[in-house]
């Protein structure tokens, strides 16, 4: 059977096997615990608590400062130990709560506490989401109570669960939806009576058949809400291009889903929501996977926010005998961010990390040559961008061009167009920099 897909993008090697079959496990972390104040898009979240305060499991520790920003609460119990600038997975520094964990992990009152969610009103439930600090999983961070306050809710078509997850390596979507179906419909289900006219859709990629399986056998008798299998291809988990495969409308550069009556939420963001309005629990864990082929036993574990790289790696069996580590990502290969150290926490937006014993990047610096004019570039661009383009544009310094005529600041850096490239251009490198400098420049206007 035949699934539907985008236009453009790529079929680099899953490597999900070496994870996929691992036991979930809880981690519950030894060290101390980091909570970065800005682990969402929008302004940093404000400390409510000082140095020498106790605080548990759940209590919120920074709150949201502003309309687009978001809660933070502890993930353990313990003593408020510093409010410091840290490093961070980036590689930036940011301001930072630091928790002495004493290992228990006692709950504030209240967590954990059920509730009817029919006995639940639209308000109730956009307070519990915004009150669990809830952002985008799937890795943009965006603060999830915002999203879900459109201008115009009766306009809202589509309610999309992304469960595509096409990154290589990353397994713990697919694992949240063999565990945690329930709750992921659960949620849609909550959205749909926040958006009366919209319709459920869990979009899952074909390679993926136990997630398939098990979330139509919780859809059965649920009115409007269908699972979607789609064709295995990177990125189908772009809001772009998901959208177009499930709706078949396009959404134009600058436009936002929901002018095309859509609202799209990732598969662990969806279970996040259940968890906060029905269960009292705040977003204080995620499933993460620790792969590559340098760690030793990869696999996906709950894991709780604030939790070090270091300890994870460790909890994954640590390097393996004999291997030599080249990079360490937070992601996967294709869009992950490269680590310096990992010394630093796991905050709500990520989902793994990536150890790998070769680096691809260094070995296609090594085999670079001038652009050979294919055009393999613009034919796996998911969202019909011409890199090759964009890429002159942008090494003659020219942003006008390169952002009003060729539209360089919708490029998504999902990698499709440094992959393919037989020239070994890194092309979204030279995008990333180059949207950094063209954001730069307009914050200095």
């Amino acid at each position: 059977m035949s699934h539907k897909t985008f236009r453009g993008g790529i079929h680099p090697n899953g490597h999900k096997e070496l994870s996929k079959g691992a036991p979930v496990e809880a981690y519950l972390p030894k060290g101390e615990m980091v909570y970065p104040l800005n682990q969402h898009i929008g302004k940093p979240a404000k400390p409510v608590v000082q140095k020498g305060d106790q605080v548990l499991a759940g209590q919120l520790i920074a709150e949201a400062d502003g309309f687009v920003s978001a809660n933070i609460v502890s993930s353990c119990s313990g003593t408020v130990k510093a409010i410091e600038e840290r490093h961070t997975i980036s590689g930036s520094r940011a301001m930072c709560i630091v928790i002495d964990n004493d290992g228990q992990f006692t709950l504030a009152p209240g967590v954990g506490t059920e509730r009817d969610p029919a006995s639940l009103s639209n308000d109730e439930i956009l307070a519990a989401i915004k009150s669990a600090g809830i952002v985008g999983l799937g890795g943009a961070g965006f603060p999830t109570h915002v999203k879900l306050m459109p201008k115009n809710p009766e306009a809202i078509e589509y309610i999309i669960a992304n469960g595509s997850e096409c990154e290589p390596y990353i397994t713990c979507d697919d694992r949240l939806m063999q565990r945690e179906a329930r709750g992921i419909v659960g949620a849609i289900k909550l959205l749909m009576q926040i958006f009366p006219n919209a319709v459920g859709v869990i979009a899952v990629e074909d390679n993926k058949p136990e997630a398939i399986e098990t979330m139509r056998g919780v859809c059965m008798g649920e009115k409007g809400i269908t699972v979607m299998p789609v064709m295995a291809k990177y990125p189908e988990g772009g809001e772009r291009s998901l959208i177009g495969v499930v709706t078949g409308r396009q959404l134009r550069f600058g436009q936002l889903p929901a002018e095309l009556g859509c609202v799209v939420c990732n598969v662990s963001t969806l279970n996040a929501i259940y968890r906060a309005c029905c269960k009292s629990e705040p977003l204080m864990e995620r499933l993460f996977t620790v792969s590559g082929d340098a760690v030793a036993n990869p696999r996906t574990m709950s894991v709780r926010i604030g939790t070090s790289a270091a300890e994870l790696i460790e909890a994954a069996g640590g390097i393996r005998p004999g291997c030599n580590v080249s990079k360490v990502l937070c992601g996967g290969p294709m869009m992950g961010i490269a680590m310096s150290s990992l010394d630093v926490p796991v905050a709500k937006n990520n989902n793994a990390l990536t150890v790998l014993a070769e680096d691809e990047v260094e070995k296609a610096d090594a085999q670079m040559t001038a652009c050979i004019r294919c055009g393999r570039c613009g034919h796996a661009c998911p969202i019909g961008l011409v890199p090759q383009m964009m890429a002159e544009a942008a090494e003659r310094g020219d942003f006008e061009r390169y952002e009003k005529k060729l539209y360089g600041l919708d490029c998504i850096a999902c990698g499709s167009c440094t992959y393919i490239c037989p020239a070994k251009r890194p092309l979204m490198q030279l995008f990333k920099q180059t949207k950094a400098a063209i954001m730069a420049a307009k914050r200095k206007k």
